[in-house]
């Protein structure tokens, strides 16, 4: 199976990461996520009822962005993956993106992100 959900950038603001300052001051962080499922049949009967919810995808990922409190977005990320295979049966797979493009890196750069892949089958 080969077709996809994309929720692209969601973005946060949250207090994730190791310093203090970062959980004192917060900052932005964006969420990607590309969910695998079969979404034929949704299309076929143009049924909204038979696919997932891209509004109820958006609300868990914020919810667990701004609700919890990382040290490191690899923690995020797993977070959000568990949570979206948990919560949508529909979905078989699931990749997060996470961007922390304010990272406290002493390098000029635009940002670091995480990314990860997982499935119902591990």
């Amino acid at each position: 199976m080969s077709d996809t959900i994309t929720l692209s950038r969601l973005a946060l603001y949250a207090h994730h990461g190791v310093h203090a300052e970062e959980a004192r001051l917060g900052q932005r962080f964006y969420v990607s996520l590309t969910c695998l499922l079969d979404v034929k049949p949704a299309g076929q009967a143009d049924d909204y009822r038979q696919t997932v919810c891209y509004a109820s995808l958006a609300k868990l990922v914020h919810e667990i962005g701004t609700t919890r409190r990382f040290h490191i977005i690899e923690g995020l990320a797993e977070a959000i993956a568990a949570a979206v295979l948990a919560q949508f049966q529909l979905i078989t797979a699931v990749t997060v993106q996470i961007e922390k493009p304010e990272a406290p890196v002493p390098f000029i750069l635009n940002g670091v992100a995480v990314q990860i892949r997982r499935s119902r089958n591990g």
